[in-house]
């Protein structure tokens, strides 16, 4: 594997975007900031629909925090200081994905805790291999998730279930995680790669437009009043429906054929 912190791979309409901190790609300032890069030079690719997200190796989604960084037991205001600061680098990172124009796929084989769960909760979809796990358990290391663990995932699986997981520090199976809707699908251990890679390329034919509006109208409409998340949905129904996409959608159903969506 190359010694780069985040690979690159792209196989368009996808790009696949490695973690590669051996053995366990756990979280530190520079893999932070490189993925932050990342997501932002393929903000403006036009020829990746989807970005894949997943860990190198097939142990580690990533195991979250790299707990070494800064050192354990360090005490005192500058290392608050130096706490709050990575928390407000991974919560540019993660809502840089929750804003991303594209969809972002978390594709977990191994382990997701801590930050690495935080993270995968960030992405628009997230699939795990048989046998892995995610969970949040800092409450063992006596802290409390930081990376907006306590603020995503009651979003996702409801707040019992997010109190059960983050009070108790107990992670879940892959199934588990499946039956209260942390992930979206179970996928084999031995095929993982291929079975991502087909899951992807069905989403990768949807219309670009319509799919980032419904991402951006899900993702942030719901954060104000009723009445201004009506608004925001309706003004980007508007803009998707003036697209070319949309008229070729239409035209696909009446014709009966399949669409050819060109993000126009």
């Amino acid at each position: 594997m190359s010694e780069d912190i985040v690979i690159v791979k792209k196989e368009p309409p996808l790009a696949w975007v490695i973690m590669n901190r051996p053995k366990a790609n756990a979280l530190n300032v520079g893999l932070i900031n490189k993925l932050d890069k990342t997501f932002d030079d393929l903000w403006f690719d036009q020829e990746i629909h989807v970005v894949v997200l997943m860990g190198s190796g097939d142990r580690f989604f990533s195991a979250g925090a790299d707990l070494k960084e800064p050192p354990p037991l360090t005490l005192g205001v500058p290392m608050a200081v130096s706490q709050m600061d990575t928390a407000l680098l991974m919560s540019k990172l993660t809502t840089k994905i929750e804003k991303f124009p594209k969809i972002v796929i978390a594709a977990i084989r191994g382990f997701a805790l801590g930050g690495g769960c935080e993270l995968a909760s960030s992405c628009d979809f997230r699939v795990a291999a048989e046998g892995s796990q995610l969970g949040q358990p800092e409450v063992d290391r006596g802290i409390i998730p930081g990376w907006g663990g306590t603020m995503r995932l009651p979003r996702l699986i409801g707040l019992a279930k997010a109190k059960e997981l983050i009070l108790s520090g107990q992670p879940v199976d892959a199934q588990e995680a499946y039956r209260i809707g942390l992930v979206n699908k179970v996928l084999s251990f031995d095929k993982f790669e291929e079975e991502v890679k087909e899951y992807a390329l069905k989403l990768a034919k949807g219309p670009p437009i319509a799919q980032r509006a419904a991402k951006y109208a899900l993702n942030f409409g719901s954060q104000g009043p009723l009445d201004a998340g009506l608004i925001f949905e309706g003004a980007l129904a508007t803009i998707a429906m003036v697209s070319e996409d949309a008229r070729e959608g239409v035209m696909a159903f009446l014709e009966k054929r399949e669409a050819k969506f060109q993000g126009k």
